[in-house]
């Protein structure tokens, strides 16, 4: 069974420079990702270097549904300060 850790820890070993946040329900999670891999990056890529990271994870069925929300490191300054959403 994975957990919310290993989700983490496989976010931030796989995106340069990342910190995640991260809240599993079942098998379904919520991600805050942030990194400076994601400057100037359009919001497919963004999810796609996620992805990548749990792709096999999806395949199996570990995981059904992956919610994301993902920043540069100066809008993740910003948006701790206001509340990530959803934790």
């Amino acid at each position: 069974m994975i957990s919310a850790e290993d989700i983490k820890q496989r976010l931030e070993a796989g995106i340069a420079g990342a910190e995640a946040l991260v809240r599993l329900e079942g098998n379904k999670c919520l991600v805050a990702v942030a990194s400076p891999a994601f400057e100037g990056q359009r919001p497919v890529k963004k999810q796609q270097l996620v992805y990548g990271c749990l792709n096999d994870l999806i395949a199996s069925g570990e995981l059904h549904a992956v919610t994301m929300h993902t920043y540069t490191p100066t809008e993740w300054a910003t948006q701790k300060k206001l509340g990530i959403p959803g934790f």
